[in-house]
């Protein structure tokens, strides 16, 4: 098995035991409605990065960083339990910014979609400034003269 692989298949391992760990052992009320949701480990296999979004406002989102902070030690000791390799990684919780840049770029597209439908209304009432048809077109010679 080839090294990316063998992080890779680790990564997502992490993911399902940190996940399940959040919502069986950690009976933190802090811990708000969080959804982790990528998990990225070093090559070394030594450091991972777990990502996560919590639904609801920034307090909620500070509780529960808190929370995660203070459940980090369980959660790696349930990481090592479970995937039995040598050296446990530590953990280090990432609050993802993928849902929040995803809102933004939806409010641009809709921004954008509302100009493009302002300029399509405002085109469908425009008029030409000069003749409707402004090129030249050769003559239109009559066939009884040409005799």
């Amino acid at each position: 098995m080839s090294s990316e692989a063998r992080q890779r298949k680790l990564a997502d391992r992490i993911q399902v035991i940190v996940a399940e760990s959040l919502e069986k052992r950690v009976k933190d009320p802090r811990l708000g409605f969080i959804t982790v949701t990528d998990v990225r480990i070093t090559a070394d296999l030594r450091e991972a990065s777990v990502f996560y979004t919590v639904y609801g406002d920034d307090a909620q989102r500070q509780e529960t960083a808190a929370a995660l902070e203070s459940a980090k030690g369980l959660l790696r000791s349930e990481v090592g339990k479970q995937t039995g390799i040598k050296f446990t990684p530590t953990l280090a919780f990432i609050p993802d910014a993928i849902p929040d840049t995803a809102r933004h770029v939806e409010d641009l597209l809709k921004v954008a979609a509302e100009a493009d439908a302002a300029v399509h209304q405002q085109a469908e009432a425009a008029t030409y400034a000069g003749e409707a048809d402004p090129y030249r077109h050769p003559r239109e010679v009559d066939s009884d003269k040409e005799e």
